[in-house]
C-alpha cells in the first residue's frame, strides 16, 4: 500500500499519554508517522510536559487539577499547548510518571493509581466528573481543530472512553478504537464487590463506543477475531513497527555474549527476568543479563538485587535503546506466569516484540505459553521459545552454540520483519481505515 499525498482527515487521539515517537507512545508510529502534524490532535491525561512529536495540537487535562478543583480552586482543568512552544528534550520526560510540580496529594493518587484497583477506577471516575473536563476552554480547543474522526486508544480508566464519546457524539464524527488490551472480556472471580461494580459499568460503557458509528484496529489478529465477532465490527490487524536498522548476521561468540532486555518490567516480568538471570549464573557465573527500563517502582525493582546475574540499568532514550540492541547477541522478550498477569497480556504484542524482531540479533522469548508475546513469536519461527523454568538452562546452552540454529532465527525473523512491521505498511492500513470512515461519514450527511 503506498502512503497518500493528500491532506489526511483531522484526527483526535483521546489517550493517556502524549504521542511521542521517544516514549511509551511511540506505539502510535505504527499508525501516524506519515500523518500531516497539523492535522493530528490529542487529549491526553499524563501528568508530565509534553515535548515535541508528532501531534500539531495538544490539551492536558491532568488528575491534579481535577482534585484542586474538587477542593474549591477555581482553576482551568485543562490546558492547551502550543506545538512551537513545547521543548524537544525528552529527558525529564518519564512517561506516566509524576511531574515535579505535581502535590504530594495528587502523587500519591497517581502512586495508588496505578495498581488499578477497582477503587481507584470508581474513584477516578468520581472525580473526573463530566462538569469538570467539559470546559469551555476544552470545547474552544475542540471547535477550533473541528476533527473529522476520533481515534480512541483504549484505556480502563471511564474517562478516557467518555471523553471519546461526547467529542464524536457532539460533533457526529466515527470512532476508530485501537484495542490491544483485553479491557472488556478480562472476567475474573472476585471477593471484592467492587470489582463487579466497576467492570459491569466500564463494560457497559464499552458497549456504548461500539455501538457508535466507527471501526477498530487491534494490536494482534487474536484479539481481532474476538472483538470483531463480539461486536459486529471489521476492524483489522495493524502491528506495531520498528526503526531498529538489522545489522548484518554474526555468530554468538560464547566466551562473550550480550543479553539485554528493554521495556517494561511489571506484570511478572521482573520475576521471568530474574529466572532467566538465575538460568545464566548456573551456565557461567560471568554472564549477565543487563536490565533496561524506566520503572520507578522500588517493589518492582528491587526483587533484582538478590540475583547477581542481572544488572539493573534504568531508563535509556530510545535512540539508545536501538544502538545498544544491535550491539546485542541475544535480545529477550518476558511476560509472567500469574494467572492474573497471563490475563492481562494475553492478547499484548509490545513494540519491544518488533524491536527485536528487526535488530537482527536472537531472541530468546520466556513466558506463559497462552500469552499473546508468546504465542506470536512461536507462531512466527523466528525465535527461541521457553515456557518453563526447568527449560533455561537447555534452550539457553543451545542457542549459545548452535550456529545453525541463530542462523536460521535471523532468517526467519527477518522474513517476519518485512512481512508486518514496517511502518510505511501500517501506516498506510490507518490511513485507508480513517479516510473510509470520514468518507463515508460525509456521504451519510450529503
Amino acid at each position: 500500500m503506498e502512503i497518500s499525498k493528500e491532506n489526511y482527515p483531522r484526527l483526535l487521539i483521546v489517550g493517556t499519554v502524549p504521542y511521542n515517537p521517544q516514549s511509551t507512545s511511540r506505539a502510535f508510529d505504527a499508525y501516524f508517522r506519515s500523518w500531516q502534524r497539523d492535522n493530528l490532535a490529542q487529549v491526553f491525561s499524563d501528568p508530565n510536559e509534553p515535548v515535541k512529536g508528532h501531534c500539531g495540537h495538544l490539551f492536558q487535562i491532568t488528575d491534579r487539577r481535577i482534585v484542586s478543583r474538587w477542593m474549591g480552586r477555581n482553576i482551568p482543568t485543562g490546558k492547551a499547548y502550543r506545538y512551537e512552544d513545547l521543548g524537544d528534550d525528552v529527558s525529564t520526560f518519564t512517561p506516566g510518571g509524576i511531574a515535579a510540580k505535581e502535590n504530594k496529594v495528587t502523587a500519591l493518587m497517581y502512586k495508588i493509581g496505578r495498581g488499578h484497583s477497582p477503587f481507584t477506577h470508581l474513584l477516578r471516575k468520581l472525580l473526573w466528573r463530566k462538569a469538570f473536563w467539559n470546559t469551555s476552554e476544552f470545547n474552544h480547543w475542540l471547535e477550533a481543530f473541528n476533527p473529522e474522526c476520533v481515534f480512541l486508544s483504549f484505556s480502563n480508566d471511564f474517562f478516557i472512553l467518555e471523553i471519546a464519546l461526547y467529542v464524536a457524539e457532539k460533533f457526529d464524527i466515527p470512532i476508530c478504537s485501537s484495542t490491544g488490551d483485553d479491557y472488556y472480556f478480562n472476567t475474573k472471580f472476585s471477593l471484592n464487590p467492587l470489582w463487579y461494580l466497576y467492570h459491569g459499568m466500564y463494560r457497559r460503557l464499552n458497549r456504548r463506543v461500539f455501538a457508535h458509528k466507527g471501526s477498530a484496529i487491534y494490536i494482534s489478529d487474536k484479539i481481532r477475531d474476538k472483538y470483531n465477532e463480539a461486536f459486529g465490527l471489521n476492524g483489522q490487524t495493524v502491528y506495531l513497527v520498528s526503526d531498529i536498522k538489522r545489522r548484518p548476521f554474526r555468530p554468538i561468540n560464547p566466551e562473550n555474549i550480550k543479553i539485554r532486555y528493554f521495556g517494561n518490567i511489571r506484570m511478572g516480568r521482573n520475576k521471568s527476568l530474574c529466572d532467566i538471570a538465575d538460568a545464566l549464573g548456573r551456565i557461567n557465573p560471568h554472564l549477565m543479563l543487563e536490565v533496561y527500563s524506566g520503572e520507578p517502582d522500588a517493589k518492582i525493582t528491587g526483587i533484582f538485587k538478590a540475583h547477581p546475574n542481572l544488572a539493573f540499568k534504568g531508563r535509556i532514550p530510545y535512540s539508545e535503546v536501538m544502538l545498544l540492541s544491535v550491539d546485542s547477541d541475544i535480545l529477550v522478550v518476558v511476560e509472567g506466569f500469574s494467572k492474573r498477569d497471563v490475563q492481562t497480556v494475553r492478547y499484548s504484542l509490545s513494540t519491544k516484540v518488533a524491536d527485536s524482531l528487526a535488530s537482527g540479533c536472537n531472541v530468546l522469548a520466556y513466558g506463559a505459553p497462552e500469552t499473546g508475546a508468546m504465542e506470536y513469536i512461536k507462531s512466527t519461527h523466528c525465535a527461541t521459545v521457553c515456557h518453563s523454568i526447568d527449560q533455561l538452562v537447555t534452550s539457553l546452552s543451545q542457542l549459545f552454540n548452535d550456529v545453525n540454529l541463530q542462523k536460521q532465527n535471523y532468517q526467519q525473523a527477518e522474513i517476519i520483519s518485512k512481512k508486518n512491521h514496517v511502518v510505511e505498511q501500517s501506516n498506510a492500513r490507518v490511513e485507508n481505515i480513517i479516510r473510509h470512515l470520514v468518507d463515508e461519514n460525509k456521504e451519510s450527511h450529503a
